[in-house]
This record gives C-alpha cells, structure tokens and sequence, in this order.
C-alpha cells in the first residue's frame, strides 16, 4: 500500500502543477506547450496511480492505461461517460508527440480543462476510497 500512497501523492503534486496552466486565458506557444506538457505528467502520474489502486485495491491486474480505464469503471471509480472521456484523453496523450503541428496542439490544448477535471476526480475518489476502507 505504500507504492500506492506515493503513486496518488505523485498524481496529485503533478495535478497541482498541471491546474497552474490549464485555464490561463489566450495562452502563447510556449505556454500552451507547457500546459500539455503538464497534462502529459498528470495522465502518466493518474493512470499509473490507478493502475496500482487497481492491484492493491481491488486485486486487478491491468497493464496498459486503456485496460486500466475500462478495470475503472468495472469497479466504480470511473462512470461510463468518464470512462468514454478517459479513453479519448489516452488517444489525445498518444497524440502529444505531434505537439509541433500546430493544429493537433491547439486541439489538445482545448480539451485541457476537461481532462484536468476528469485527472482530479479519479484520484480524488481513489484517495476517498482509501481514507474509507482505513
């Protein structure tokens, strides 16, 4: 249970960071870059938190973030929109590498807040979980 304790503090220090740039207003290039960069830190820090919830918690063992998000919202911590959302952020953090085209970054740039809201209300309820079951 300690991996897990380190893996939500990890998401959630990540999600901090990550709040500081995903609703700035008219952001510049470097600044958009930055936001994503962030989000890609707190989608890695979530699923991987999750991902050791799942094993720890639940006795789940899920190995990539898509099986993880489905395993989820089998055990309630994801509802089914969510987990329709979750599963686009995955393809939209697949699709961070192309960040230098500039249509595919204003395109995840946009979807930022919903993801950020989405990245803290999983960890918020793994960590809800995990004061509930003490």
């Amino acid at each position: 249970m300690e991996r897990l304790h380190k893996r939500l503090e990890a998401a959630q220090n990540a999600l901090a960071a990550f709040q500081k740039l995903v609703n700035l207003n008219n952001p510049n290039d470097v600044e958009r870059d930055a936001a994503i960069q962030r989000f890609e830190f707190s989608f890695e820090a979530s699923w991987k938190a999750a991902k050791q919830y799942l094993y720890d918690v639940e006795g789940v063992d899920a190995g990539s973030p898509k099986s993880v998000i489905r395993s989820c919202r089998e055990v309630y911590l994801l509802e089914d929109e969510e987990t329709v959302l979750a599963l686009e952020m995955v393809n939209d953090r697949n699709l961070t590498v192309h960040t230098y085209n500039e249509e595919v970054a204003i395109k995840i740039h946009n979807n930022l807040p919903k993801y950020h809201n989405l990245l803290h209300q999983w960890v918020d309820r793994m960590n809800d979980n995990m004061k509930a079951s003490k």
